[in-house]
């Protein structure tokens, strides 16, 4: 092909991705308009909770969505306060939401009502919506969200006379948790686009290249979203803020490193060429296997969580999946398009030249890595038991990680009106005030259960619902109970767990749900998860690895070492999270998750590294030419390290404790694998095992030509040599 018919081929595949963008950039600001929030919609239909909630919802015909009102004065509420309140709560059926009333969205013949403290200092508004009603789609917003919007600003009325009001329950967790993460759209991608242009500004040290990976990270998350967004509007998939949130990062970061990548070879093969043409296809033959498999890793890495029961989990498989295949598709077509059009001026003021090959950006400075590869091909053994040892120690910390759950209100790292609500709640009313335990029995065993539920500490029984006659229907009753604990709480959880253990002895057919039974239940989910996601997730990964490096004891050890590096992440994070954030604990979930991006990420490094590492020693030998790639890879890797971590640090701008713990896990994560286990680790142990690394393969039976010492001035040499192949660097 010439340099002209390739120069129109890449002016049509920009002209592609600009369709693409003119579609799925609109597309991204709508997201969030089809995310659920609401943690029961989570849980599988075989859950306990879920199962009682399908109940009532047959009894009752509908389901409820509790929305509290706690309104109170500290020294005890007047004869006018009581006037006053009781003539604002007969106003809220009358707020406008949407193009429709508050009233439209109560469940059937249920209505807003007060209840007073026996304290005297507070009322209990609770406003009963239906949670199907509540939850579909109002423009880019919910009845929910604009409800309690409504409901505060008309609190002010209240407010205005001394009275303290807060909306809670599990309607202002909820419309919380969504205003929370409604900065996604904005400042999250905002803060993640500048941290990585400012990385780019520092390596590349021109104002134009840094510009043309961002637009190509963008066009990736466009292309995600054309996908996405239709698939998640139908149901087929299940989109979450946290999702959403974990797909700009992962896009961003991933398109950026695969950038990283084919501009660092687009430089090398700039040097001993005039062509642009040629140096482009040299660098892209040379980086699109090891983009590929890294790629392929993450999405059938994420894919694994199809395994989990938790829908907000499985559904993050599939939506990082087309994320990372966007970054893939990006990286291997827009850009090289990009850097055909603009060749060497797009690396203005530090244009590559032909006649000094040591010239280039900081990418392409390999006099740092020498020193590293030097050191390593001299003391390999010293180096990898110190390492493995440091590792060890600080992986002896990981079982003290607290991932047991925590409560909705830990979930906030700022002060929301939902949480200090329901602590205004649990000092005036009992715990579980507005947020029953639902109780389905068979109609036989009413008496039974009742006696049960009176003499398990921590439940207090109800009737019925408030207002109404105990439903029944089909041979069962729906009861109602109270925790006296917070609802949200740990003992709320511990009380309904003893609840059902105790009622299993008088009745198989009695199921337990509520909120709190729903939390239970999504704990419990995810320690499940726990324990079939990650061995899968092993697994695959271990197969690809010996698929791609054509070895065993090679993927092996990668897989180790990820495994240890990932136990160090979580023994350091314990330390931190326990003694110096003082967090309350973390949720299951976040283990998981970490686990998934860790091993899926944190293997690439090594991939990039190995890919290289076996092309270098069919030529030189297994130890040379793990020096030498160490040395041509370092710059690079490195840097696509530092980008992922710093892309994945920017979800900590949003204030919630899991997106929190998940920021700082992965980037120290990926900072242990890039700059420990990928420098030092592995190529040290790879220089003591030598060619046996490679077995059985037939490059793992061939003599080793060098010995270690003498490999480390071989293979740095060599690094610096033999420039005029297509293979030259990575």
């Amino acid at each position: 092909m010439t340099a002209r018919k390739a120069r129109w081929i890449a002016l049509g595949v920009v002209l592609v991705w600009l369709a693409i963008g003119g579609i799925g950039g609109p597309l991204v600001g709508k997201l969030s308009s089809v995310q659920s929030n609401d943690s029961s919609s989570f849980l599988p239909t075989e859950s306990e909770s879920v199962m009682v909630r399908n109940q009532v919802a047959k009894l009752s015909g509908n389901t409820s969505l509790p929305l509290l009102v706690v309104i109170q004065r500290p020294d005890g509420l007047t004869t006018t306060d009581q006037r006053a309140i009781g003539k604002w709560v007969g106003t809220l059926g009358q707020l406008q939401v949407g193009d429709k009333t508050l009233a439209d969205y109560l469940t059937p013949d249920q209505q807003i009502f007060p209840v007073p403290s026996q304290d005297g200092k507070a009322t209990l508004v609770s406003i009963p919506l239906d949670s199907t009603k509540a939850s579909e789609p109002l423009g880019d917003s919910t009845p929910l969200a604009e409800a309690v919007t409504e409901i505060r600003a008309a609190a002010d009325a209240l407010k205005a006379t001394g009275l303290t009001v807060q909306v809670t329950g599990p309607g202002g967790y909820v419309a919380d948790l969504v205003s929370a993460f409604a900065g996604i759209d904005g400042v999250l991608l905002l803060v993640a686009l500048v941290v990585v242009l400012v990385i780019l500004l520092i390596v590349y040290r021109s104002p134009v290249l840094p510009f043309a990976v961002l637009v190509s990270a963008v066009f990736a998350l466009g292309a995600a979203a054309t996908i996405i967004y239709p698939l998640a509007e139908s149901g087929v998939i299940q989109l979450s803020g946290q999702s959403q949130g974990i797909l700009f990062i992962l896009v961003v970061g991933a398109a950026t490193d695969y950038a990283l990548l084919l501009v660092s070879r687009f430089t090398e093969e700039l040097h001993p060429t005039t062509e642009t043409w040629t140096a482009l296809r040299r660098a892209w033959r040379g980086t699109v296997e090891p983009i590929l498999a890294s790629g392929g890793t993450v999405i059938l890495g994420l894919l694994c969580l199809l395994l989990s029961k938790l829908s907000s989990n499985s559904g993050l498989g599939p939506v990082g999946a087309l994320g990372i295949a966007g970054a893939m598709l990006s990286a291997l077509t827009f850009l090289p398009a990009l850097l055909m059009l603009g060749g060497r001026r797009l690396f203005w003021p530090s244009i590559p030249r032909t006649d000094r090959p040591d010239r280039g950006s900081v990418l392409s400075n390999k006099l740092g890595w020498r020193k590293v590869s030097d050191n390593v091909g001299r003391r390999p053994r010293t180096i990898w038991v110190v390492t493995l040892l440091a590792l060890a120690v600080a992986a002896a910390f990981a079982p003290t990680f607290r991932a047991t759950g925590i409560t909705t209100a830990e979930t906030f790292l700022t002060t929301v009106e939902s949480v200090e609500g329901n602590r205004t709640l649990t000092e005036h009313f009992p715990g579980g005030s507005g947020s029953p335990v639902t109780i389905i029995a068979p109609n036989e065993d009413v008496a039974a259960v009742t006696a049960v539920v009176a003499a398990t500490q921590g439940m207090a029984m109800q009737s019925a619902g408030p207002g109404t006659d105990t439903p029944s229907a089909d041979g069962v009753s729906l009861l109602y109970a109270t925790v006296t604990a917070d609802a949200q709480s740990a003992a709320a959880e511990e009380s309904v767990q003893t609840l059902r253990t105790n009622l299993d002895a008088v009745s198989s057919n009695a199921l337990v749900g509520g909120s709190t039974a729903e939390a239970l239940d999504t704990r419990d989910a995810a320690e499940r998860d726990n324990r079939v996601v990650v061995p899968a997730i092993v697994v695959v990964v271990l197969l690809v690895l010996m698929l791609l490096l054509r070895a065993i004891v090679a993927p092996v050890m990668l897989m180790a070492f990820n495994l240890l590096s990932f136990a160090a992440t979580l023994g350091i994070s314990a330390v931190m999270f326990n003694h110096v954030f003082n967090f309350p604990g973390a949720d299951p979930s976040t283990t998981l998750l970490g686990f998934v991006f860790l091993i899926a990420l944190g293997i690439d490094y090594s991939i990039f590294l190995m890919t290289r590492a076996r092309e270098e020693s069919l030529k030189l030998g297994a130890r040379a030419g793990m020096l030498r790639a160490l040395t041509v890879t370092g710059g690079v890797i490195t840097s696509a390290g530092i980008v992922l971590a710093s892309t994945f640090s920017a979800l900590a701008v949003l204030p919630l404790l899991f997106l929190a713990q998940i920021a700082f896990i992965v980037a120290l994560g990926v900072l242990v694998d890039t700059l420990v286990v990928r420098s030092l680790l592995v190529p040290a142990l790879s220089v003591d095992l030598g060619n046996k690394v490679w077995w059985p393969s037939k490059l793992g039976r061939q003599p080793n030509p060098t010995h270690p010492r003498r490999a480390a001035a071989s293979g740095a040499s060599a690094s610096f040599g033999d420039s005029e192949g297509p293979n030259h660097a990575l």
